[in-house]
């Protein structure tokens, strides 16, 4: 259920239980400012979802109240991840859904990295 991204933080989301280490995840890649690993639900060949360490809801938020730090590390995670895995020469899609227009469904910021296969021109109806 897509949900509102102007709410506070809610810490029983599920990516703030997989941070804590109360629920599983097959972690690709940690460091101090965050977390990737693969979707459960996976919409591509390759699909792994990085979260920020941090109490964040959304990409506002974060770029709102994330300290420079936390803001490059995690920015520069996510190309690590991308990197490591050897997305770049092939290519790869970042998503990051902020709402309940884009259907966000965890309050937590996250990006989708998306690759794997031809993805095909993004398409807004």
């Amino acid at each position: 259920m897509p949900i509102d991204a102007t709410l506070p933080y809610d810490a029983t989301n599920i990516f703030a239980r997989i941070l804590r280490g109360e629920l599983p995840s097959k972690t690709v890649y940690e460091d101090e400012f965050a977390l990737a690993f693969h979707d459960i639900n996976p919409q591509a060949p390759t699909h792994i979802l990085v979260i920020p360490k941090g109490a964040y809801v959304s990409w506002d938020d974060f770029s709102e109240r994330g300290s420079e730090a936390e803001i490059a590390g995690f920015v520069r995670a996510v190309g690590r991840v991308a990197r490591d895995l050897g997305l770049v020469a092939p290519g790869y899609r970042l998503l990051a859904n902020i709402g309940p227009d884009s259907h966000q469904e965890v309050p937590h910021l996250h990006v989708h990295l998306f690759a794997g296969q031809k993805l095909g021109p993004m398409l807004v109806r």
